[in-house]
């Protein structure tokens, strides 16, 4: 498989993983609280990824690990937060649509803060993404008419510190193993993450005598495994073989997945949500186009 390929192999595969995440996250919060999903997400993210990478902090070089912590904290502590706390109140679906809000800020932040240039018809694909995403956000408004879009204040957070990590990899740890810098990045925020699950009262009498708290661990075991481990190598490697704005219209394609997963959960969506959809499609396929 050549590098075209792989990298075509890799955003598909995420798309499918990480939009997939969403109805996890929303079957979670059954049984958890934000805070003890977030963090319990994470510790068991680490617990995993320390299993098969903890060799490969070896190969981080000491000036390297500023922008290890870094990108642990703004590309998986935080955002393991502010989507959860999303959840409690907007619908998984619309969280994975606000999150198409990721490679605009991943152009912006590159071009305003790295100076990483993009052509002007990616910069047009990612505008074509968002008004798709726009769209889908209005339609879904009328749909969903009680929702606390407050909350959605969290997930436009969230996108622009995925965007500033996705960014803060491809200037300063491109030389770096995909592998690497996911351990590394777990490495720094396992123990805020204990901390946070110690202070949330999951290891309380009361916490287990809900009866959804085992599907809610089971949902949260899945979500560590793949959905954080897996799919952060990979998105590393995409990363690296192609651009940031390429591997950040990943999350273009996350909501078709999440649609999907909200279809079978029962809720409910428009023809002019599918229309949308076909929008961000055009967009994924415009920020890959080469000059």
């Amino acid at each position: 498989m050549n590098t075209e390929q792989k990298k075509w192999f890799y955003l598909f595969l995420l798309a499918l993983t990480w939009g997939s995440s969403f109805i996890l996250i929303k079957k979670g919060l059954l049984g958890l609280s934000p805070f003890q999903l977030g963090s319990l997400r994470t510790v068991m993210s680490s617990l995993f990824i320390f299993i098969i990478g903890f060799k490969s902090l070896k190969t981080i070089q000491s000036h390297q690990w500023k922008w290890i912590i870094i990108t642990g904290f703004i590309g998986t502590f935080f955002p393991s937060f502010l989507f959860a706390f999303a959840e409690t109140e907007v619908d998984s679906g619309i969280v994975s649509i606000l999150n198409s809000l990721v490679p605009l800020n991943t152009v912006l932040i590159g071009l305003a803060v790295f100076k990483i240039t993009s052509t002007k018809t990616q910069v047009f694909g990612v505008i074509l993404g968002f008004v798709g995403a726009s769209m889908l956000i209005f339609n879904s408004m009328e749909l969903h008419p009680d929702q606390n879009y407050l909350y959605a204040g969290f997930v436009i957070l969230a996108t622009v510190m995925y965007a500033s990590s996705v960014n803060i990899i491809k200037r300063y740890l491109q030389d770096v193993k995909p592998i690497a810098i996911a351990t590394g990045n777990f490495v720094a925020i396992i123990i805020p993450a204990i901390l946070v699950l110690s202070f949330s009262n999951f290891f309380t009498t009361e916490t287990f005598q809900n009866d959804t708290i085992y599907m809610s661990i089971g949902s949260v075991v899945i979500l560590s495994l793949f959905g954080t481990v897996m799919a952060k190598i990979i998105f590393n490697s995409l990363i690296q073989i192609s651009s940031p704005v390429f591997a950040s219209s990943v999350a273009y394609l996350m909501p078709l997945v999440a649609l999907l997963w909200g279809l079978l959960d029962g809720e409910v969506f428009g023809i002019n949500q599918w229309l949308a959809s076909s929008l961000i499609l055009l967009g994924v396929y415009l920020v890959n186009k080469k000059a």
